[in-house]
């Protein structure tokens, strides 16, 4: 588990194709590692990685042909830049929200404008996850925990303060790029809880009706 507050902003290292996966080297930065083993995991730019080799400059992970496929990892190139967390413990303040670091799906921004010291962007999200998505809201950006502030059908807006922007990789974001997006775990859960016997009966998920 994550908390959406990004802890340091690495580059890709290097990148080697295995049969289909791949085989993903990040240079951590400023992120330090001596608390890192093995095993662990830690975001990149919202995707939860293993830690499969360390060094004194980052880690090693390997990424499956399904993640590049479902996430933007698959698009990346050497020296692009990513967000990275390391998973929280019980003594890590929860700044965001709870992020699993699963990508739900591919968002696309569609505009970026100044707004005083800030920077306001609109993101369009697959149809599918725009029932999850509330004005005032949770939703985690390529790992960044963000608080949603207005919705237009599939697309939301974000209000970014100048510290995001300098600390994460939104100040790369134009329109045209493509961004990693999970939704609140509640909103995933509430909809699952609420339909009721109805999720036991494989291929009879109906989602949410008047009805129900």
């Amino acid at each position: 588990m994550f908390t959406g507050i990004i802890q340091a902003v690495g580059t890709v290292a290097s990148m080697e194709n295995r049969g289909g996966d791949l085989r993903l080297g990040i240079n951590t930065g400023k992120l330090p590692l001596d608390d890192v083993q093995l095993g662990d995991s830690i975001a990149v730019s919202g995707v939860c990685l293993t830690a499969v080799s360390l060094s004194s400059t980052g880690f090693v992970a390997d990424v499956s042909g399904e993640t590049l496929g479902l996430t933007t990892l698959g698009r990346l190139a050497i020296d692009d830049r990513v967000n990275l967390e390391k998973a929280l413990t019980l003594a890590t303040r929860l700044g965001g929200h709870l992020v699993s670091g699963h990508v739900d799906g591919i968002g696309e921004v569609i505009d970026r404008n100044a707004d005083a010291r800030s920077v306001r962007f609109t993101i369009r999200a697959p149809d599918a996850l725009a029932r999850y998505i509330a004005m005032k809201g949770s939703i985690c950006v390529d790992g960044i925990s963000l608080t949603v502030n207005a919705v237009i059908g599939a697309a939301f807006e974000l209000n970014i303060v100048p510290h995001t922007l300098a600390e994460t990789t939104m100040q790369d974001y134009q329109p045209g790029t493509r961004v990693n997006l999970e939704v609140d775990l509640v909103a995933r859960y509430l909809e699952r809880l609420l339909l009721g016997d109805a999720a036991a009966k494989p291929g009879n998920s109906p989602g949410i009706t008047r009805e129900l």
